[in-house]
């Protein structure tokens, strides 16, 4: 090879530390871009077959390799959407043609159609918790994700399909005879107790339903009967009460123990709960089961429905489980999204591409998902950023090393022409 082998080992030399001042030029340029890998340059040598007197110079190859695994620094932002990984994994997100990559970029906003963009405008994939849905997570592939949209839930209203109220009724009620029940819903009811509760419709209108409680057998009578009776209020007869235009939308006969004011246990057991059907809503069960038979006070121990009028959607936050909560204006919080990390067995042979994303590789090994803080996954910050991984001192550090060796590199090179060039003239 003789002279021109040295000056071809010149050029790797000199193409080896122009790649590395690539990779610091490169880590410089994003030292402060969000959720951004360092590059970094290692060098293999290339040895030629040697003779037993001439030594044939080989050469120099640049590899690039990224630093994916090495944590960024976190920063605590003041936006709710601002998400950031505390270890292991990567959010999944999609570009417009739904095409799914990962990345470590957490700064998301809404867009002009709801969708949660970060930076470079990937949509946040994540899994949809509608109508009460649990996600159906593919361990080892990113199928079932779609993007999450956050104006979808902007009105909403949610009929009422279960309640619990929960009493005291008193151990001195008189009883009263059947004709006067208000079950029979005559002008003459009699009842021992009543109380209201407030409901929705599948509309979100707000229906107030009269609960009736009526004891029906005598003192001294073991167990002791009462009849729970539910009326539409919207019915009641003029000034309030019986008769109401309408039947009862449920009526039940329950029992307690004498002895011991509880539910009697049977044999038969008492009912515990009354159904009711909502005029243009729900049919649901009451659940009565706390209520007691003692001397004391008509009581309402414990009441609680579920169901809102229409609200509007006030703000959406993350958990660090990775759920994304709509608040609504009237104070509901309805999980609507899960998002889950992303992880292969070698991130640092994942191939980076255009916006923060990775792409995954044969030699990355297989994605694998799950949610934050399992499995060997990182936890999820809310409000909070990864910023880059580049330590500036050590980028400059390298730049001065690369000039000097890439001028080094360039003196065997013209030393190199500089002998071809004696020996040419020799012919002269």
């Amino acid at each position: 090879m003789g002279l021109f082998g040295v000056m071809r080992t010149g050029v790797s030399g000199m193409n080896a530390q122009a790649s590395k001042l690539g990779t610091v030029a490169d880590n410089i340029a994003n030292s402060s871009t969000t959720g951004y890998k360092r590059a970094e340059s290692e060098f293999s040598s290339l040895v030629l077959s040697q003779g037993n007197g001439t030594y044939n110079s080989g050469g120099v190859e640049a590899k690039t390799r990224y630093a994916v695994s090495d944590q960024g620094t976190l920063s605590f932002t003041t936006s709710s959407l601002d998400l950031a990984v505390d270890g292991n994994g990567f959010f999944i997100v999609a570009d417009a043609a739904g095409t799914p990559t990962l990345t470590r970029a957490g700064a998301f906003v809404p867009n002009g159609e709801g969708f949660l963009v970060n930076t470079a405008g990937y949509r946040l994939q994540g899994y949809s918790l509608a109508n009460g849905a649990q996600p159906n997570v593919v361990a080892n592939g990113l199928g079932g994700l779609e993007d999450i949209n956050i104006s979808q839930n902007q009105l909403d209203a949610v009929p009422t399909d279960q309640a619990l109220l929960w009493t005291n009724l008193p151990d001195d009620a008189v009883d009263v005879v059947p004709a006067n029940l208000p079950s029979a819903n005559a002008a003459t009811a009699e009842f021992s107790a009543k109380t209201s509760l407030i409901v929705y419709d599948n509309l979100g209108n707000e229906v107030k339903l009269d609960v009736y409680y009526t004891r029906t057998t005598p003192a001294g009578t073991n167990p002791v009967d009462w009849e729970v009776t539910v009326f539409d209020a919207a019915n009641a007869a003029p000034g309030g009460g019986f008769p109401y235009t309408g039947a009862a939308l449920s009526t039940t006969n329950i029992q307690f123990d004498e002895t011991t004011g509880n539910f009697n246990a049977g044999p038969p057991a008492s009912p515990t709960t009354i159904n009711v059907a909502v005029p243009n809503g729900s049919t649901f069960d009451i659940d009565l089961s706390g209520s007691t038979y003692l001397a004391a006070d008509f009581t309402v121990m414990e009441v609680n429905t579920n169901g809102n009028a229409p609200s509007a959607v006030e703000k959406v936050e993350f958990d660090t489980d990775g759920t994304l909560y709509a608040i609504y204006e009237n104070g509901d919080r309805r999980g609507i999204y899960k998002i889950p990390l992303a992880d292969v067995a070698s991130p640092d042979k994942l191939r980076p591409s255009t916006g923060n994303t990775f792409e995954v590789t044969t030699d990355s090994g297989d994605v694998r998902v799950g949610f934050p803080g399992q499995g060997g996954l990182g936890d999820l910050q809310v409000g909070a950023l990864e910023g880059s991984n580049v330590d500036l001192a050590s980028e400059l550090t390298s730049m001065i090393e690369s000039q000097r060796t890439y001028s080094a590199n360039s003196k065997s090179f013209k030393a190199g022409s500089d002998l071809l060039q004696e020996l040419v003239n020799l012919v002269r």
